[in-house]
């Protein structure tokens, strides 16, 4: 059985857990935004939405049928709630954990991850997301990392830097004084795509607070 394509939100996920700890290697908060932001940059190229000005409307509310898609379109009002479209920002920060769950029930049923439930002091319940059996996140790694030196050749490839960079996830995986080139042009990316730049307000908004915590 062929396995539908990975969306941006799942290849951005992939990226951002460590295989063996199961956690974000960046900020787990700002990687949520990044997954919401990414489901949004799905849902423009399926022509199902327009980010403009930094704000969403809702141009087509049919499902892509992707689960993670139709859920992050659910979230959105439908065409005839909306007047002049809602903020991109305020939307990424809202959707984040809904969207990140949903990418990890789809990895998880796809085995690439495993859930694992465990309780800190015994008490409190959290989850980690090790690799599984299903190694889909190595062929997303070498496409990213392979991406720079062809000049982020695609529309995919810039939008998955862009919030790479945005969520600042890209010291944890291009890291060393060699690729601050790659580095510095995945951060005009994401000042570029409106996307992207919806998360990129958002971490920054939430750095000058103190927010950059895990």
């Amino acid at each position: 059985m062929t396995l539908a394509p990975l969306t941006l939100p799942e290849e951005l996920l992939l990226l951002a857990l460590d295989p063996v700890r199961g956690r974000p290697r960046n900020n787990s908060r700002h990687l949520q935004w990044g997954l919401a932001g990414a489901a949004l940059a799905e849902l423009e190229v399926a022509g199902r939405i327009t980010v403009e000005g930094g704000r969403i409307t809702v141009v087509n509310p049919m499902p892509p049928g992707d689960p993670v898609l139709d859920g992050a379109l659910a979230a959105l009002p439908a065409p005839a709630k909306q007047r002049r479209g809602i903020p991109a920002r305020r939307w990424v920060q809202r959707a984040g954990r809904p969207v990140q769950e949903l990418c990890l029930r789809r990895l998880v049923a796809r085995g690439a991850l495993r859930r694992d439930s465990r309780r800190a002091l015994g008490l409190f319940p959290y989850e980690r997301f090790p690799a599984g059996a299903v190694d889909l996140a190595g062929p997303v790694r070498e496409r990213f990392t392979a991406a720079p030196a062809a000049g982020f050749p695609d529309r995919r490839s810039r939008v998955l830097a862009a919030l790479v960079s945005a969520t600042d996830l890209d010291r944890k995986i291009l890291t060393g004084r060699e690729h601050r080139s790659a580095r510095r042009a995945m951060k005009r990316l994401a000042q570029d795509i409106g996307t992207a730049h919806a998360v990129e307000r958002a971490v920054r908004a939430d750095k000058s607070t103190g927010g950059d915590g895990g």
